[in-house]
C-alpha cells in the first residue's frame, strides 16, 4: 500500500477546492493513503492564523483535519532531517527548513510526497508526485 504525504500546497488546493485535478487524483485514493506531517498542520494553522476573521477558512481547516491523519514528527524524521539538510547544503542546494522537515518525514515513513513544489526535486531518493497536472493514466 503506497502512503500519500501530502505537502502544505496540496493540502491548501483540497481545502480550497480550487484544483479540479488535484480534486480527480484524491477521489481515486483511499483516505487510509492520505497523511500530512504535523509540519503541516502547524504551516496550515499558522496560515489561518494571519487571517483570524477568515472564519469559513478556519472551518475548511478544522474539518480537513479531521479527516486526515496527521503523523507525527518523530525522531526518525529528525535523523533524516540532520542528513538530509546536510547533504543539501554540502551540494549547495539549500531548502526552506519546514520543506527539509517534510521530505524528512516522508522519506522517514516511505511515503510519496505530493506536491507542486518544484525544490523537493533536488532530494535524492524522495518520491514526488504532483497531482495538481492532469495525469496521463
Amino acid at each position: 500500500m503506497t502512503l500519500y504525504l501530502l505537502d502544505t500546497n496540496i493540502a491548501s488546493c483540497i481545502i480550497k477546492g480550487n484544483s479540479p485535478a488535484v480534486d480527480n487524483r484524491l477521489v481515486k485514493i483511499p483516505m487510509a493513503q492520505l497523511a500530512i506531517s504535523a509540519v503541516t498542520e502547524g504551516e496550515l494553522r499558522f496560515g489561518a492564523a494571519r487571517l483570524p476573521h477568515a472564519v469559513r477558512l478556519h472551518s475548511l481547516i478544522e474539518d480537513f483535519l479531521l479527516h486526515v491523519a496527521i503523523l507525527p514528527w518523530d525522531s526518525d524524521a529528525a535523523r533524516r532531517y540532520g542528513l538530509l539538510r546536510a547533504v543539501l547544503e554540502r551540494e549547495g542546494q539549500p531548502m526552506g527548513n519546514l520543506d527539509v522537515m517534510i521530505a524528512a518525514h516522508a522519506l522517514a515513513v516511505n511515503a510519496v510526497l505530493v506536491t507542486n513544489d518544484h525544490a523537493f526535486a533536488r532530494t535524492k531518493k524522495l518520491k514526488v508526485e504532483d497531482w495538481t497536472k492532469e495525469s496521463r493514466r
